[in-house]
């Protein structure tokens, strides 16, 4: 899991242009405070200073400064030039894409990310990528709009139906790094997640060949039904399961919508899996959607 930087609830900075997005960030927080203090400290010296003091008083006339009013129009400009200047140095940085950078294909749909690298390496809410190396993603959406948001890479985009996207970054340290949906989605938009693993160039060079290996098959199985497809997020049970339970379910008869009754078996999982709307358990809503293409 990535580390947090030394300011409070900040993930750490792990792109190359990070540390732009948070200098302006922190600028702008650094002169709303500073102008709340002073707006508040002119507020309480003027409510003490000019309070009534004689009933009826008359006080004196003010037909304006020249020189204040220049002072509060020329500085007001200077701080909105320098937001502007830095905000379009940021944006410039971020979305002028580089012509060497690697591309990578995405796909957002309900509640999934779909990811395929130029040589044909598929993940499914996982992106493996090497440190040091620009990367470029061209995203759309078979459903709904959704949002590609990587905060350690303080990089955000917007996924739209019938169009593409594009974000580049260059990550500069290795780690397991947060991914999320930040496009509210639908019902189980809050499991639109997943995780980008910068590697060292060797071990993502081992990762692409499909070098990788130690896990067992029921490992890997339980690391796709946990992790990669993100089955658990509506099938583990608790209070929020949004679909069947299947712990204990196989070799067991379930009843579906129409009343039909078929039996658990490794061909009902296939079915399932590869088209969900076909046989709907009794009592929860056609949400899932179909991994055809993506698992045998």
């Amino acid at each position: 899991m990535q580390n947090y930087s030394w300011i409070p609830f900040f993930p750490e900075q792990a792109s190359s242009f990070a540390w732009q997005v948070d200098a302006l960030y922190f600028y702008l927080i650094a002169i709303s405070a500073f102008f709340t203090v002073v707006v508040v400290a002119a507020l309480f010296v003027f409510g003490v200073k000019y309070r009534e003091k004689e009933k009826y008083a008359t006080g004196a006339e003010i037909h304006g400064s020249i020189g204040l009013e220049t002072l509060w129009s020329i500085i007001p400009f200077v701080i909105s030039m320098t937001i502007f200047l830095g905000g379009a140095i940021v944006f410039y940085n971020q979305f002028r894409m580089p012509e060497e950078a690697t591309e990578i294909y995405v796909v957002g749909k309900q509640w999934m990310w779909k990811i395929q690298h130029g040589t044909g390496q598929r993940e499914i809410n996982e992106l493996h990528i090497p440190v040091g190396r620009k990367i470029k993603l061209t995203m759309t959406t078979e459903d709904v709009l959704h949002d590609f948001f990587i905060p350690a890479f303080r990089t955000k985009s917007d996924v739209v139906p019938g169009r593409y996207t594009s974000i580049w970054f260059e990550p500069t340290k290795p780690g397991k790094y947060h991914l999320f949906c930040a496009e509210y989605c639908g019902l189980n938009h809050s499991g639109m997640g997943g995780y980008v693993y910068v590697m060292e160039q060797r071990d993502f060079d081992n990762w692409l060949a499909g070098n990788v290996s130690g896990q067992t098959p029921v490992a890997a199985g339980q690391d796709l039904f946990e992790n990669k497809l993100g089955c658990a997020s509506c099938h583990q049970g608790g209070q929020n399961q949004r679909g069947a339970k299947l712990e204990g379910i196989y070799g067991t008869d379930v009843k579906l919508v129409g009343g039909q009754t078929v039996r658990v078996d490794d061909e009902y999982f296939r079915i399932s899996i590869l088209n969900p709307s076909g046989q709907m358990v009794e009592g929860y809503l056609p949400i899932m959607p179909t991994f055809k293409g993506q698992v045998t």
